[in-house]
């Protein structure tokens, strides 16, 4: 349980309010003040908090797969959404693709320097455990929020490519897209990602 409270506190709330910010970070210097303007840019996580998405989901998936109730290693969660208005960027379509890029990027830099930590294996036993399960934390929140179905950040990514016409279409999933996640995580379709999470963290150099 210790371990739990630590992983949550000092590392998922850290790689989620991360992610947030990078977003709202980037759109302000392509542009678009508005998270500057509502000070979400703080790193101060009562800003970005959301208690379900923030605490609750992170815990129930962390302690699902260490009490061994279900193999898959996809952790994720989110915060408050850091407000965008993609029509206020210098290039709208480009900038977004940036933007939506941004939250799963930092995910990825901060788990190739945890990494670094946990080969460096100067800590020991649980402390270990921990780092590891940061890796697979940061590297599962950024692997998860690449799927292109909205409003994942993978789907910024594929409306900035898309006709005008066929992004309007596409943005009109939105309302219903937290659903069809939730159930093809029900149906297990989403299994692939912890293959996917693996993978990326031998590449990164996890041992």
């Amino acid at each position: 349980m210790i371990e739990t409270v630590l992983i949550i506190v000092f590392l998922a709330v850290p790689a989620i309010v991360l992610h947030e910010c990078a977003h709202g970070w980037v759109a302000n210097r392509l542009g678009d003040p508005t998270a500057k303007f509502l000070g979400r840019l703080s790193l101060n996580p009562i800003k970005h908090i959301d208690l379900v998405g923030t605490i609750l989901v992170p815990t129930a998936l962390y302690l699902a797969h260490a009490f061994g109730w279900t193999k898959s290693l996809l952790i994720f969660g989110w915060a408050k959404p850091v407000p965008v208005n993609f029509a206020r960027l210098r290039h709208p379509k480009r900038d977004m693709i940036l933007v939506g890029m941004a939250g799963p990027l930092v995910n990825f830099i901060f788990a190739f320097f945890l990494i670094q930590l946990v080969n460096l294996q100067f800590l020991s036993g649980k402390a270990q455990d921990v780092l590891v399960s940061a890796v697979i934390m940061n590297l599962g929140l950024a692997c998860f929020n690449l799927i292109p179905i909205p409003p994942l950040d993978g789907s910024r990514i594929v409306a900035g490519m898309l006709p005008d016409e066929l992004e309007k279409m596409y943005a009109a999933l939105e309302p219903f897209g937290i659903v069809v996640v939730l159930v093809l995580l029900n149906i297990g379709a989403l299994g692939f990602l912890d293959g996917v999470i693996y993978g990326t963290a031998a590449v990164m150099g996890l041992r």
